[in-house]
């Protein structure tokens, strides 16, 4: 009997996206289990084969989900993943701004004192471009599902207000799971996430929809701190709470952070609002 996958387009968004979780994850789970035991003594390898096996999945699993219930073959052009002259600008200008956003938000804590700047490694040329690939890659994945397929299903059945609201409390939640006293411990990273993510929706929307920007912002946001994280660049003065330039030394957990990423957000709202003039 064939199956009538196209009633799945009736359903209403969490049912829709529930469909396609549990999707991915038989898709998924067979494989990932059985790496999972034969590569138990290297949880860093394991966790990079099944992560890349899940996303290969998923772009797999968009081919067949919007071809059998949206009827649709170039889904990545609704996405937003146009190979265009102007997206490809616009993902430039979005690493820049990630990169001025994180670097500029470091040199503050200097200017007041808090940091202190070291000299690079020999190997930072090395640092430089693998931080480049990892934030690249980083964008590219987590945009294309979270300001791709997530941000359109939800679009298909919610106002523009709750579908953004949505999408950042989404973003948000899944990058925080974690033990309940972890979560309790770093939750000033939360509202940043969530920031974070209603920024990068109005980024998309400030820029005709194109994913572009998103993918460039968001990894310029990584190749910043991976610069300053892994290059060993930064040294805390612990003058002040860890609750002000980031717990953990993430910038993004800390009062510092969350003013910046009120800056940035106010910035790409401002480039929606004139979007529409």
């Amino acid at each position: 009997m064939k199956l009538n996958f196209t009633i799945i387009a009736n359903y209403p968004a969490p049912f829709r996206l529930g469909i396609f979780i549990i999707f991915l994850l038989l898709l998924w789970l067979p494989l990932a289990i059985p790496l999972y035991f034969l590569f138990k003594n290297d949880p860093n390898l394991t966790t990079i084969i099944t992560m890349a096996i899940l996303y290969l999945e998923f772009v797999a699993l968009l081919f067949i989900w919007n071809k059998k219930v949206y009827k649709i073959n170039y889904w990545w052009r609704d996405y937003g993943l146009v190979f265009t002259r102007k997206n490809g600008i616009e993902l430039l200008n979005g690493l820049s701004l990630g990169l001025f956003f994180t670097f500029g938000l470091f040199i503050i804590e200097a200017i007041l004192g808090w940091i202190e700047f070291v000299p690079p490694a020999d190997n930072f040329t090395l640092i430089l471009f693998e931080g480049l690939l990892s934030a690249l890659g980083i964008g590219l994945a987590e945009e294309l599902f979270f300001r791709g397929w997530l941000l359109e299903e939800l679009k298909k059945d919610y106002r523009p207000k709750l579908f953004i609201l949505l999408n950042g409390i989404i973003f948000a939640t899944l990058h925080f799971l974690k033990p309940i006293e972890e979560i309790i411990r770093t939750f000033p990273q939360f509202p940043a996430l969530f920031l974070l993510g209603i920024t990068l929706v109005w980024a998309k929307m400030g820029h005709g929809n194109r994913i572009g920007v998103c993918i460039g912002l968001h990894g310029g946001l990584v190749w910043g701190y991976y610069i300053l994280n892994v290059g060993k660049l930064v040294n805390y003065t612990n003058k002040v709470s860890p609750l002000i330039t980031g717990i953990d030394n993430n910038p993004i957990a800390g009062i510092m952070g969350l003013i910046g990423l009120s800056l940035l957000s106010f910035l790409m709202k401002q480039k929606v609002q004139k979007s529409r003039i």
